[in-house]
C-alpha cells in the first residue's frame, strides 16, 4: 500500500466511507453478517477548481457533501434490502433540506437569541461573541441529543473506526485489529474539526460587519430595526461559504504542523469536540473500516 496517499472520510450507515485521491470506497456490514463494498474512482482533483487557493476549500466541501449524502444513501439501501436510488434532483433538495436546518438551527436560532439583548451595531464585538457561544451550546445540545438514539450512536462508533484505521495508516502500522484499537479516534482533519474552526472564524469575521456596512452605506443606521437584522443576517449567510475557504486553508495548514505548540492550541478546541462525534468501536466495525480503506488504497 502506498503511505503516501491522503486518506480521509466519514461514517455511513452500517458502515465506513474512506476517500484517497485515486478512489472512493464503501464498505458496509449487512444484517447479516456479510460485509458488501463499493468503490469509484476520485474525480474530485479533475477540477481547475481543486488547485485554486481558498475556492478548493467551498468546492471540495460541496463535493465532500455530494459523495457523503449518496453514500449514505447507498449503504442505507444496503442494510435495509431497499433498491430504489435518489435522482440528482432528489439529491439536490436533500442538501436544501439539510441546509436550510443547519441554518434555522445553527445560525436563525442563536442570532435572533442575541438580538433580544444585545445591539449589534453598538457592540458587534460582544454580540458575535454571544452568538458564536449559543451556537456552540446548541451544537453540543444537538450531538447529546442525538447521541442517545441507537443508530446514531453506532454512526458514532464507525466514524471512531474510520479515524482509528486512518491513524493506524498514517503512523506506517500494519493494519491489524490490535495495532487499530491501540490509535486515537481523534484525527486532525475531521470534519468535526473543520465545523468548530468555522464557528470560531466566523466570530471574528461577523464582528467586523455592521462597522463595514455602516462604512460603506452611510443611511444603514438609518433603516429600521428589522430591515437592519435582515440584512444583516443574509449577509452573515453569504459570506459562510468565504469563511468555509478560509477554515479549509488554515485546517489544511495546521493539520501538517500538528507538532507546533501554537498550533496544538488553535486546534486542541476541535479535538476535543471529537470526543463527542466519535465513540470506540468493536472489532467487526474496526474490520469493515479495514476493508473500506484497503479498497481506497488499492
Amino acid at each position: 500500500m502506498d503511505k503516501k496517499l491522503e486518506a480521509g472520510g466519514q461514517a455511513v450507515i452500517e458502515g465506513v466511507m474512506i476517500k484517497t485521491p485515486r478512489k472512493i470506497a464503501i464498505a458496509v456490514r449487512k444484517p447479516d453478517g456479510k460485509i458488501v463494498t463499493k468503490t469509484e474512482k476520485n474525480n474530485e482533483e479533475d477540477s481547475v477548481l481543486a488547485n485554486i487557493f481558498f475556492i478548493r476549500g467551498i468546492y471540495k466541501l460541496v463535493y465532500m457533501l455530494n459523495k457523503g449524502l449518496k453514500a449514505l444513501i447507498w449503504s442505507g439501501n444496503q442494510v435495509y434490502e431497499e433498491e430504489e436510488e435518489l435522482s440528482n434532483k432528489e439529491i439536490f433538495f436533500v442538501l436544501i433540506a439539510s441546509l436550510a436546518f443547519s441554518i434555522l438551527i445553527f445560525n436563525l436560532v442563536p442570532y435572533v437569541l442575541t438580538s433580544i439583548k444585545i445591539k449589534e451595531i453598538s457592540f458587534p464585538i460582544i454580540f458575535n461573541l454571544v452568538d458564536g457561544i449559543i451556537r456552540i451550546i446548541i451544537f453540543i445540545l444537538y450531538i447529546l441529543l442525538i447521541t442517545k438514539m441507537d443508530d446514531v450512536k453506532q454512526l458514532f462508533e464507525y466514524h471512531g473506526a474510520e479515524h482509528k484505521v486512518v491513524n493506524c495508516y498514517e503512523q506506517d502500522k500494519k493494519l491489524t485489529i490490535k495495532n487499530i484499537k491501540e490509535c486515537s479516534t481523534i484525527h486532525a482533519r475531521c470534519g468535526t474539526q473543520f465545523l468548530i474552526l468555522l464557528f470560531v472564524i466566523s466570530i471574528f469575521s461577523f464582528s467586523v460587519l455592521p462597522p463595514l456596512i455602516n462604512l460603506l452605506f452611510s443611511g444603514f443606521i438609518q433603516l429600521h430595526f428589522i430591515i437592519q437584522k435582515i440584512i444583516l443576517f443574509i449577509v452573515r449567510l453569504l459570506l459562510i461559504p468565504v469563511i468555509a475557504g478560509f477554515s479549509y486553508e488554515f485546517l489544511k495548514f495546521f493539520s501538517n504542523r500538528q507538532k507546533n505548540i501554537l498550533v496544538k492550541g488553535i486546534i486542541y478546541p476541535g479535538l476535543l469536540f471529537q470526543k463527542l462525534t466519535t465513540k470506540e468501536p468493536n472489532e467487526k466495525q474496526i474490520k469493515v473500516a479495514i476493508k473500506s480503506l484497503k479498497l481506497a488504497l488499492d
